[in-house]
């Protein structure tokens, strides 16, 4: 019963269409149940901006502490000639006096001292820039994995979003008959033997409905999981053409959980024929095929290739047997 009521969710709006005076008392549409999206900012995205600030700002002081290391050196460089000079001139000529020899002692030991705090100062720049390329390392390793986790959580949205929309697309498809605009256009071409079948409708050709795949194949009723309407099998060789039994419009045309590639069409007055297991599709939605019209092939989901086909009635999965005569 669980699939029965999954598919009257779906179906939902389009059963209320077709009742009598659902123009005038319109069923409450059941919310879509839909998966929860992760938040848009999640851990993982605060960690990786806060190592961004963090490089941000490292990545400024080392660009100021260059600076500051070549006005140092520049310095050093300096202090170091003049230290050379005054070094290199030794005693002052005979006759210039005792204190004139102590002040210029003295000078040199001034200078001498400078020079040793400007080279000081100069490896102190050099060692907080070593420092600086090893914390810069150390969020390099971690940025790594957060970003794995980053991508990953993309990754999970994305397929959460794909999932949803499926899903919308999905209801869209078992709504289409009960909606004005997506009422079932039929073209000319191959159709059923009688012409007034086409007017009578789908309903018109039960007990008389063409399969879809030609040659020989092996049926067998089946199900989906999560659904309780029957269906039916029919193991074909892969890639055999899977055709329309009836002419309709395309009203999904994607991969669906526990069906596969999965064409589903709109014959009108709330029929619907699903064609799944599909390896490849031949049509896109919105298009118009006619009987015996390509939609894919028949595929393999690991059990064999087969085609996995059901015939919906508004919200309910009636018996294809009854249909194609067997």
């Amino acid at each position: 019963m669980r699939g029965r009521a999954f598919f009257a969710i779906l179906l939902g709006v389009s059963a209320a269409a077709a009742l009598p005076g659902a123009a005038s008392e319109p069923m409450e549409e059941p919310p879509l149940a839909t998966p929860a999206l992760p938040s848009p900012v999640s851990e993982v995205d605060r960690a990786l901006d806060e190592i961004d600030r963090q490089e941000r700002e490292l990545r400024k002081e080392l660009s100021d502490l260059g600076r500051e290391s070549e006005s140092a050196h520049a310095r050093t460089i300096a202090r170091g000639r003049a230290y050379v000079r005054l070094a290199r001139a030794g005693l002052l000529p005979v006759g210039s006096g005792f204190q004139a020899l102590v002040d210029h002692a003295a000078k040199v030991e001034r200078v001498r001292r400078a020079l040793g705090r400007d080279l000081d100062g100069e490896r102190r720049l050099a060692e907080r820039r070593v420092e600086i390329g090893k914390q810069l390392e150390k969020l390099k390793l971690k940025r790594g994995p957060l970003e794995v986790q980053q991508r990953a959580l993309a990754s999970a949205r994305d397929a959460l979003l794909q999932a949803q929309d499926r899903a919308l697309a999905f209801q869209r498809a078992f709504e289409s008959s009960g909606s004005g605009a997506h009422t079932a256009v039929y073209g000319a071409g191959v159709g059923p033997s009688d012409p007034s079948d086409l007017a009578r409708g789908f309903a018109s050709m039960k007990a008389r409905l063409p399969f879809p795949i030609p040659g020989r194949a092996e049926l067998k009723s089946a199900r989906r999981p999560g659904t309780d309407g029957p269906g039916i099998e029919m193991r074909a060789p892969r890639g055999t053409p899977v055709r329309a039994v009836y002419p309709g419009r395309v009203a999904f045309a994607d991969d669906y959980a526990g069906y596969g590639k999965t064409v589903i069409l709109d014959h009108g007055e709330s029929y619907y024929t699903v064609n799944a297991n599909l390896s490849e599709f031949a049509v896109k939605v919105g298009d118009d095929v006619t009987t015996g019209a390509r939609v894919g092939s028949v595929g393999d989901m690991g059990q064999g290739p087969m085609l996995y086909f059901e015939i919906r009635k508004g919200t309910e999965a009636v018996d294809p047997a009854e249909w194609f005569g067997i």
